[in-house]
């Protein structure tokens, strides 16, 4: 397994080690031991699942208090995901990064507590999986705005299916500040 730190400090790309053969592949999505000794040292306590169309986005969500860290991958199709650093007080506050995760590169990533997340559906459907390092809780759960302009992510579709929630969100500048996390988180 490869982990490779992004230009976001937190948030890892992984490249797990793949067996193949004609038979198929053999990989693992996520071992306590060999995970902790390569740095990422968290204790996952939900997964979950979502299954989501094509042009479909998702996001940007986090949870304050009570964040949660998330190991994503794709099992199906391809998406776009991002994070964003939403941390006040952070070298490198507001900034992102997007990576193209599929079933075929079997990429992970890693978005630390304290960061926004979201991801954009670019095949025709995806299955994404998602570890969390906190329980989810509708009472600490916020979204910041798919296309604020202050942050001007480079999303692969100029106009998303969103839901209601994720259309009604704010911009980072006009996120209350108790309802964004602190650096370091």
């Amino acid at each position: 397994m490869k982990i490779s730190e992004t230009r976001l400090p937190g948030v890892l790309l992984i490249e797990p080690d793949i067996f193949g053969d004609h038979r198929g592949f053999f990989l693992e999505t996520w071992n306590k031991r060999r995970y902790q000794e390569a740095g990422l040292d968290r204790d996952f306590v939900q997964d979950n699942l979502s299954l989501s169309r094509h042009g479909i986005l998702r996001g940007l969500h986090y949870q304050w208090p009570q964040p949660q860290g998330k190991l994503v991958q794709v099992l199906r199709g391809a998406v776009f995901d991002v994070a964003v650093d939403i941390r006040q007080g952070s070298p490198t506050f507001g900034q992102w990064v997007g990576y193209e995760l599929t079933a075929e590169n079997h990429l992970q990533l890693f978005i630390p507590e304290g960061f926004a997340h979201g991801f954009c559906v670019i095949s025709d459907q995806a299955l994404f999986s998602y570890k969390c390092t906190d329980l989810y809780n509708p009472a600490t759960e916020h979204g910041l705005l798919w296309n604020d302009p202050d942050i001007q992510i480079d999303w692969p579709v100029s106009e998303p299916l969103l839901s209601e929630k994720d259309s009604a969100a704010l911009a980072l500048r006009d996120i209350p500040r108790p309802d964004l996390p602190t650096f370091p988180s």
